[in-house]
């Protein structure tokens, strides 16, 4: 199966339902939309280059947000001329996957209005699932500063075939809760993370963090997770085909 071929995972699927209301589902991207951990892993990489004998660049830094651990590594690798050596690229991830649990365990940063956002969806009755690029071992730990009791499930980028920005980490949580990805509300930071979501069909609360992103179908905008309420989900799928939305 092709990296664009997503046909089994859509067939598997239930049909989007009529109702332009309330999402039947909403799916939370974590780093950098839940929790400000970014910043965490600025640190981390600024470490590892050094490790490394080297610097990451902002341009480069900026193009990691929101990919897994492998791609972050590769590209790590590239950006200091490093021969990307299947051994020594583990290593490396390896040594990055320690640094960031160690700073992980001193407690995570809320991003404004998100833990509101999530008390007030779980309250609702909503299915919900936590959708990251991070691996299990680390987003574990970041669940000890976010609380596991707001999702159904979690999902992790070791844990799909191809994370994003492809589709499947989206289609493989809406099938796992049973609704159709267009009935679905997921809420994201990145360009990465919304052209997976947009991808799969679902409607895309994009909320920047660490960088811009641009515009588009599916995609609508606001500037914080503050003041978010049921009444202002029931609104959002309504507004996804308008791609200046904000």
């Amino acid at each position: 199966m092709s990296d664009h071929d997503v046909s089994p995972l859509l067939e598997a699927l239930p049909r989007p339902a009529r109702s332009t209301g309330f999402p039947a589902a909403v799916l939370w991207d974590m780093d950098g939309t839940l929790v400000d951990s970014e910043k965490v892993w600025d640190i981390s990489l600024d470490d590892l280059a050094a490790e490394l004998g080297g610097t990451l660049s902002l341009a480069t830094r900026q193009a990691m947000v929101g990919s897994n651990q492998e791609r972050t590594i590769a590209m790590l690798f590239t950006e200091l001329g490093l021969a990307h050596v299947e051994s020594e690229l583990a290593a490396a991830s390896a040594w990055l996957t320690r640094r960031t649990a160690e700073l992980f365990t001193l407690g995570l940063p809320w991003r404004p209005g998100a833990l509101e956002a999530l008390r007030m969806v779980r309250a609702s009755g909503l299915p919900t699932a936590l959708v990251t690029s991070t691996q299990r071992d680390l987003t574990e730990l970041a669940l000890d500063s976010i609380g596991r009791e707001f999702f159904d499930f979690t999902l992790c980028g070791d844990e799909v075939s191809r994370t994003k920005p492809h589709p499947e980490p989206y289609l493989t949580a809406a099938a796992r809760l049973g609704v159709a990805p267009a009935d679905c509300l997921v809420v994201e930071d990145s360009p990465t993370g919304a052209a997976s979501a947009a991808a799969a069909g679902c409607t895309v609360l994009v909320v920047p963090c660490e960088v811009p992103v641009e515009p588009g179908p599916r995609r609508v905008f606001r500037d914080t997770l503050e003041n978010l309420d049921l009444a202002t989900l029931a609104g959002l799928r309504s507004e996804q085909y308008d791609d200046t939305a904000r």
